[in-house]
């Protein structure tokens, strides 16, 4: 009715206005830069189109379902509710009329948000080698940028190939604007000389290994070795010298030993001491599980989850004691534990050892939440208590799966996952290998503040371990149907529709740092670590979920 309305209504108002200038001779044409506008919630726009035979008698009627909006040649719009709005445009002389659609957006006020992955740890590059830094920007509108190195703009592009023809520490801010808002991140960028350059970690300094086992001793992380040639020596002997950065500690007499590795190469050298006890036999520490002992396991030692959306999903953990008293009641009254993105783990204990079976047979059972469209595997490590001091500080054992030493298959792989600087939005990682990524916040679906572990107080944290291949597939090709194809056997939250004990695993299957079967005659400690780095648009990250850990025999 309102539309009928308003088209006799512009019928009158034509008729009484007549034919004033010579251009009422011709019907007028509306003459449109666009047909598509937009703006944001409560913004005003104003669509001014140009005409075509039109004097002062021509009538101008703007209408939104069934609405008149205006009777002037321009129309200034705005709307506090997001969406689409079909807007019909007529104008009329006395010659006749034209007609019109435009449609306005309304778009919440969205200003951009910018993501670089490792940009709150700062960067580093050698002189004269590339460093190209492309941030990526979130924005629904258009968008202008300024880089600047020590406060001197230096581009206005969105990918900045920055400069290390010479060396220092530079400051660099690179901001991101559009209509709604401004954002910026500050960062370092270190150009480094080679004698400056090399670096290397170690993931602890202090060993212990049972007599009668060797121990793989080696740096991580190495960057800028060059032509380095590594000197390894034992209690102040040299025991091996040359290109291998890693060294295999075999010696049997238990006692502690000093062992020292020294990197020189053509610019610089570096020196690091470790320690290495060898611990009494395996046996020495065994304990019999008796009639009191529970086939579930006792404790959770640690629980330090990647980031994901069941992360702080409900309840709030400041400490890491907090943390593991949450996984472990949650895993008595059969509820998961979520370990977020790659590499997320938990550690538990049992009140005894665990048994190797001497016929083959099952030793533990781990269950998930893996169902026939979703397997999110998790890598198994067992230990023993080789010091006897109860805690799982010792050598872990992979348990091999069907996809160990495939090329596919990454061993020490390690990703480092950095605190969001506002809730609310996703979480960035880079890894060893040069690649970098965000676990993604869903609000639709989790929207708690920030998905990244409220108990973890650094602004950043590594995990390191075995990555298995992303088998998460876009089954439709639209995003509407994701599914993580399962792996043949030995993972946990891993999918079987044929095999009933897709959730039971040996201890026999533990390897050593060369494949090699570790041959433990029982683990007294079992660590499940999240094995895959994927997403799938809406599901979000895999993360391996934990039900169940027991002992089969029990």
């Amino acid at each position: 009715m309102r539309n009928n309305f308003s088209a006799f209504i512009f019928s009158i108002v034509l008729v009484f206005t007549g034919c004033r200038d010579q251009r009422d001779s011709l019907p007028p044409v509306i003459v449109l830069d666009s047909q598509i506008y937009s703006t944001t919630v409560g913004e005003e726009i104003t669509v001014s189109p140009e005409y075509e035979n039109c004097g002062e008698g021509t009538v101008y009627l703007w209408t939104c379902d069934g609405e008149t909006l205006s009777t002037e040649p321009s129309l200034t719009f705005s709307r506090n509710v997001r969406g689409e709005y079909w807007i019909q445009l007529t104008v009329g002389n006395s010659a006749g009329e034209d007609r019109a659609e435009i449609r306005i957006d309304v778009y919440d006020v969205t200003p951009p948000e910018i993501s670089l992955p490792g940009a709150a740890a700062g960067f580093s590059v050698l002189k004269d080698s590339s460093l190209v830094l492309a941030p990526e920007v979130r924005s629904a509108l258009p968008v202008t940028y300024s880089w600047s190195i020590d406060g001197q703009t230096v581009s206005a592009d969105s990918v900045l190939a920055f400069p290390t023809d010479e060396a220092g520490l530079f400051e660099v801010s690179f901001s991101a604007e559009n209509r709604d808002g401004r954002d910026e991140i500050e960062f370092t960028v270190e150009v480094m000389s080679p004698e400056d350059a090399f670096s290397w970690t170690f993931d602890r300094t202090d060993y212990g290994i049972s007599s009668g086992r060797s121990l793989l001793l080696h740096p991580l992380d190495i960057e800028y070795s060059f032509d380095a040639v590594y000197t390894w020596s034992v209690d102040g002997s040299e025991v091996q010298n040359g290109e291998s950065p890693e060294y295999v500690f075999d010696l049997t007499a238990e006692g502690s030993y000093t062992v020292s590795v020294t990197m020189r190469n053509s610019y610089t050298a570096a020196s690091q001491d470790l320690s290495v006890t060898v611990l009494p036999a395996e046996g020495t520490y065994f304990r019999a599980a008796d009639a009191s002992s529970s086939a579930s396991i006792s404790k959770v030692y640690e629980y330090t989850p990647a980031p994901g959306q069941f992360i702080n999903d409900g309840v709030t953990l400041t400490t890491q004691e907090e943390a593991c008293s949450y996984a472990f009641e949650r895993l008595s009254q059969g509820q998961f534990v979520s370990l977020g993105a790659f590499g997320g783990y938990l550690t538990a204990g049992f009140d005894h050892s665990v048994e190797s079976s001497t016929d083959g047979g099952f030793d533990l059972q781990i269950t998930g939440n893996a169902h026939s469209s979703s397997s999110e595997p998790g890598i198994i490590w067992v230990s023993q208590d080789e010091n006897g001091n109860g805690l799982p500080d010792d050598t872990w054992y992979e348990l091999r799966g069907s996809e160990y030493g495939k090329p596919e298959t990454w061993q020490d792989y390690a990703v480092t996952y950095y605190r969001p600087s506002s809730n609310g939005t996703s979480i960035e990682w880079t890894d060893n290998r040069g690649s970098s990524g965000t676990v993604d916040y869903i609000p639709a679906y989790h929207s708690q503040e920030t998905y990244f572990p409220l108990w973890i107080t650094a602004d950043s944290y590594t995990l390191r371990g075995t990555r298995l291949e992303d088998r998460l597939v876009d089954e439709n090709g639209n995003g509407s149907l994701w599914i993580g194809h399962p792996f043949d056997w030995g993972y946990a939250d891993n999918w079987s529709g044929t095999d009933p004990d897709i959730d039971k695993f040996r201890i026999s299957d533990a390897v050593r740092w060369d494949g090699e079967p570790a041959d433990l005659t029982y683990i007294d400690f079992v660590k499940i670590q999240c094995g895959v780095q994927a997403k799938g648009g809406w599901t979000g990250e895999q993360s391996t979920e934990l039900t169940l850990i027991r002992d089969l025999h029990l």
